[in-house]
């Protein structure tokens, strides 16, 4: 069984705020790389992401009249073996706050991922359906699926070309759902992938949304090291429908600590519903 594809602090996952354009060169023969496409996203998936993190998360909602919305998060994750435990805590502002949302991202893609949003305002929990997964998550343009990881072999991936980003060499990888159902889960008919040659890291996405002609742009605009961990601090994703953006978001992460006391009974429902 392959691995993951690193999406996580995003929690996953996460598509670039400026406008891209591929253009991928019909050559023949193809040329060789170091690596091919699958041991490329093994090796993404390998990369080292931490574990038992604390972090303050700040969410950015922008309209197509740059009218913005600011929530503020307090987040959590755990690895359980190889499956990955999430939860996040909203805190202000007071329409959102005490609304909290529970991710169990199983590492083997023989189960579907657990989610649960619980609203406050209704004292209710509920289970994301796998049905609603390619849907928004709280606003944003990151889907619930987005705030997941991959499981490599359920997508196609062939090497298109290099380039660079921000000065660093990158991969171009096409990913193709390898089903109707992984595409419905996600809602993409294909993606492209920007792999750090360095760090076999995605630091930039591209995805065709499946329904209305749209397409979303990932881009980790901050990136640091923390604790020998490199961590996107700054990811924004953006909606475009043609040339015209019709929203933005922007994820903003400070105060990342690694390898916290976190027990295991913290991921719970229960918890979820009585917040920190």
């Amino acid at each position: 069984m392959m691995k993951h594809i690193f999406t996580r602090n995003i929690f996953f996952t996460i598509a670039l705020c400026l406008p891209i354009v591929f253009t991928v060169l019909s050559v023949a023969p193809a040329p060789a790389y170091a690596f091919t496409a699958g041991e490329i996203m093994e090796k993404v998936d390998a990369r080292n992401d931490g574990d038992n993190m604390t972090a303050n998360m700040e969410m950015i909602l922008i309209d197509k009249n740059d009218h913005e919305r600011v929530r503020k998060i307090k987040t959590l994750s755990k690895d359980k073996g190889k499956d990955s435990l999430k939860l996040m805590f909203f805190m202000e502002p007071a329409d959102v706050r005490d609304t909290g949302f529970l991710t169990y991202d199983y590492y083997s893609g023989e189960k579907d991922d657990d989610q649960w949003l619980y609203l406050p305002e209704l004292h209710k929990t509920k289970r994301i359906a796998s049905s609603d997964k390619s849907s928004a998550f709280m606003g944003s343009d990151f889907s619930y699926a987005d705030m997941t990881k991959r499981v490599i072999d359920e997508w196609k991936y062939k090497v298109l070309k290099e380039a660079e980003v921000r000065g660093n060499k990158v991969w171009l990888i096409e990913a193709i759902p390898s089903n109707k159902t992984i595409e419905d889960r996600y809602g993409y008919t294909k993606s492209i992938l920007f792999i750090r040659q360095d760090i076999f890291m995605v630091v930039r996405a591209v995805h065709w949304v499946k329904e209305g002609k749209k397409h979303k742009y990932l881009d980790i605009r901050k990136l640091e090291q923390i604790d020998g961990i490199w961590v996107g601090t700054e990811i924004n994703m953006k909606t475009n429908k043609g040339k015209q953006t019709i929203h933005r978001s922007v994820f903003k992460w400070d105060n990342i600590k690694f390898n916290q006391d976190l027990d295991e009974k913290l991921f719970t429902i229960r918890r979820l519903e009585k917040g920190l």
